[in-house]
């Protein structure tokens, strides 16, 4: 179903934006000049093709419609076609944007062939005016060239398509893979890493400068990818080589733009206009009036018109637009600040300079023909030409050739094929209505027929050299993988591998989810690195680095290892307690418990009397304290008690034998004994024999003399001897009978010692006392 269809002459979109004509279609989109019935005003309205808005690739394309329209809505510069309104219209996404009266640079570029510096440098200056508002708000465009600089009708710049653009936060160029840009204007870092940097957009600025001034652009070559391989791998020539009168200082500064390495380029669009500024204030009358000398001119080879880098993977669409709709030039100001010089860049109603009037033997008349008062119909919507360009058309932008296309994804069979070239340069040129003899116009009537077989045979050239093209960049370029992009809170080493460890998480994968590139998360705990950053990143078991390739082909995946933080634990709060499990084993209860960082030095361990072995004795931090697991603990262990000596303490006092066994934190049990042998006071014995290896604590029973036992004679005489002897002998003494008068009565009438006389019981030689009894 094709969009006239969809959108016919008459029909009133979302009852406000009611359809006057087509003006032009591409691949992605058809593009509508429209009345605004609210507002009174003409606009464009581009409207997503049916096979697109209904393919596989919907939500792609949804979405470059979306960012064209946020990134557009950022800037506010007059550089800066408009987009006003987005919205979906029978299912079909679409975009209202102004309406430009006018042409797109490509026309303007193949109608002159080449422009003088003055010309030049006020369409770069409009061009980086524009771009610096778009980089002041991290927009990137993407896709500078030709087609998608309008020149409306009073010659001013307006840049559109800003379907490429993206944050400049977000490092790469497209999540589906696959790089969209034209091949010509690619910058080097798009190629190899896919990035998209504000100094990409003035690379681009740069190689359009060098063609307009030179007819050509710098690389040329029938093959895009021996194009992206000279960007890539050669440095910009000087413009000064095809124009040898060129100014140096402005050599200068297009060599600046189109340096190969963006740390060599100005840093932004704002940058690059400064510099223009000052040097437009150098330039003398005839370096703004230089232009290419016509003989070299006529002998140019502009972009290649053939399929550019592959975009969105298998579209089913050959073509994508290479410009946004029209804008109406009514709300134009007079301000943009991006004046070189009072005649050539402050006034905004100077139109771009003419091209000269044909003469009777003009140079190059295929270049230098008039601007045709009627909008070109776009390379694939020819034949709607006649049916949508009215009469009464208005001259607007059109869908150039050389606009960014598309290759869907081919089948990998191993080979490429090459790309015929673009244009035949010896074709003579086009000859004037004033210079034709009346023989030439029956061939000028087979030219139609001619034109229809040269573009269908290009039209397959050009299909089979993007088939090799595409499918070589699908799937051995940069379309068959991912370029890790950079974080922004890593610093990279120029020349050294650059590591994405360290870098903090949530931002990173921000990236990663912008570029599509797939990845797993696993969490551990890291001593140097901070929680929530990444402590490791892996592809295929080795450290990832900034651009690695992540293949798409392989279903590679990023491993990702983020940070807890440093591992917290606790100190056991049982550890001082002996007969609990942890402080049985303390060391093993720590490691038990997360802490790494015990120290114990045995040397420092201490005898203790009443924690055994192996016990902690001291500890710091204090039990129950949580640290970090590497924080230092120290342990202090115990030994033990300390193995000591009997010492040597019978004979010695009591309070010797004390004093000697409290030294070695001996227990003493004391108990006394009568000794006829050691005096009172002294230590009779102990249950340890002396230098018998004790600990502390242990007890050791000690004997305390009382010295020898004494007793108290009692008093017996009168008594029966035998009843005396009784009495004396359970005093412990001995009795002795004495009966010198005779043994008459058995009674004792003395007795020795006398009674009431204190005596031991035993000598010392251990002998009874023996008393005396005399009878009679």
């Amino acid at each position: 179903m094709s969009e006239a269809a969809n959108a016919p002459e008459g029909q009133l979109i979302e009852g406000r934006y009611r359809i006057v004509r087509r003006i032009a279609q591409g691949g992605m989109a058809t593009v509508y000049e429209a009345r605004d019935e609210r507002l009174a005003r003409t606009v464009a309205i581009k409207v997503m093709h049916t096979q697109l808005a209904q393919g596989p690739h919907r939500d792609q394309f949804i979405e470059r419609f979306r960012r064209e329209a946020r990134s557009a809505a950022q800037i506010a510069n007059p550089h800066i076609v408009q987009v006003y309104d987005t919205g979906e219209f029978n299912g079909l996404a679409y975009l209202v944007m102004e309406y430009v009266h006018g042409v797109n640079l490509r026309h303007e570029m193949n109608l002159q062939g080449t422009f003088t510096v003055r010309e030049t440098l006020r369409i770069v200056a409009e061009t980086l005016d524009g771009l610096a508002s778009a980089h002041r708000v991290n927009v990137v465009h993407r896709d500078i060239k030709p087609e998608n600089i309008m020149l409306n009708d009073r010659g001013r710049v307006q840049i559109t398509d800003f379907g490429l653009a993206k944050a400049t936060s977000q490092a790469t160029l497209s999540s589906t893979g696959m790089l969209l840009g034209t091949a010509a204007y690619l910058p080097p870092e798009t190629i190899e890493r896919n990035e998209a940097t504000p100094q990409g957009d003035l690379y681009a600025v740069g190689i359009m400068a060098w063609e307009m001034l030179a007819g050509e652009v710098p690389f040329i070559s029938d093959n895009p990818v021996t194009l992206v391989f000279k960007h890539v791998h050669e440095d910009v020539p000087s413009v000064s080589v095809p124009c040898p009168g060129i100014d140096p200082s402005v050599a200068r500064f297009i060599a600046h733009l189109t340096a190969r390495s963006i740390e060599e380029r100005p840093s932004n669009a704002a940058a690059a206009l400064d510099e223009l500024r000052r040097i437009g204030g150098t330039l003398s009358a005839d370096a703004w009036a230089y232009r290419r000398p016509a003989a070299s001119a006529a002998d140019v080879h502009p972009a290649p018109e053939g399929p550019m880098l592959a975009g969105m993977e298998d579209t089913g669409t050959g073509v994508t637009e290479g410009t946004a709709a029209s804008e109406n030039a009514a709300g134009m100001t007079d301000s943009t600040g991006s004046d070189i010089d009072a005649s050539t860049l402050r006034s905004h109603r100077l139109p771009l300079i003419p091209p000269a009037p044909a003469t009777a033997n003009p140079p190059h008349t295929s270049i230098s023909s008039p601007m045709p008062p009627h909008p070109t119909a776009p390379a694939d919507a020819a034949s709607d030409a006649s049916d949508t360009n009215g009469d009464n058309a208005q001259p607007t932008m059109t869908m150039g050739a050389a606009a960014t296309r598309m290759l869907p994804p081919m089948a990998d069979t191993g080979a490429t094929r090459t790309m015929p070239a673009m244009g035949d340069e010896s074709e003579p040129a086009v000859p004037t209505p004033s210079t034709e003899a009346p023989a030439k116009q029956d061939k000028r009537r087979k030219g139609p027929k001619k034109a229809i077989l040269i573009t269908i045979a290009v039209l397959l050239a050009l299909a089979l050299a993007g088939g090799g093209t595409g499918a070589w960049w699908y799937y051995l370029g940069p379309g068959s993988y991912w370029a890790l992009p950079k974080p922004a809170d890593v610093s990279c080493t120029e020349g050294q591998a650059c590591r994405i460890a360290g870098a903090k998480w949530q931002s990173y994968e921000s990236l990663l989810k912008v570029a599509g590139i797939p990845y797993t998360t696993a969490e551990d705990y890291s001593d140097t690195v901070a929680q929530g950053a990444i402590i490791s990143a892996k592809l295929a078991g080795s450290d990832a680095t900034v651009d690695a390739h992540v293949s798409k082909r392989h279903t590679q995946t990023l491993n990702v290892v983020i940070s807890k933080g440093v591992k917290m634990a606790t100190i056991p709060s049982d550890i001082l307690d002996p007969n609990s499990a942890n402080g049985k084993a303390p060391l093993d209860a720590l490691k038990n418990a997360g802490l790494t960082n015990v120290k114990h030095d045995e040397s420092k361990d201490a005898y203790s009397e009443t924690l055994p072995e192996g016990v902690t004795l001291s500890i710091s931090p204090d039990p129950g304290t949580t640290i970090k697991h590497n924080d230092e603990v120290t342990v202090t262990l115990s030994k033990g008690p300390m193995p000591v000596q009997m010492p040597d303490i019978v004979g010695r006092s009591k309070d010797e034998a004390a004093q000697a066994l409290g030294d070695l934190k001996l227990k003493a049990n004391y108990s006394e004994q009568y000794s006829d042998t050691v005096e009172a006071g002294k230590i009779i014995s102990a249950s340890v024999a002396k230098g018998t290896q004790l600990h502390w604590g242990d007890s050791v029973d000690v004997v305390v003399s009382k010295g020898p036992q004494m007793v108290t004679i009692p008093d017996v005489r009168g008594q029966a001897y035998d009843d005396a002897a009784k009495t004396l002998q359970a005093l412990g003494l001995d009795v002795q009978k004495t009966a010198p008068l005779g043994d008459l009565t058995h009674t004792v009438r003395l007795q020795d010692p006398n009674p009431g006389q204190q005596v031991r019981v035993r000598d010392t030689n251990g002998k009874k006392t023996v008393v005396t009894l005399t009878v009679v």
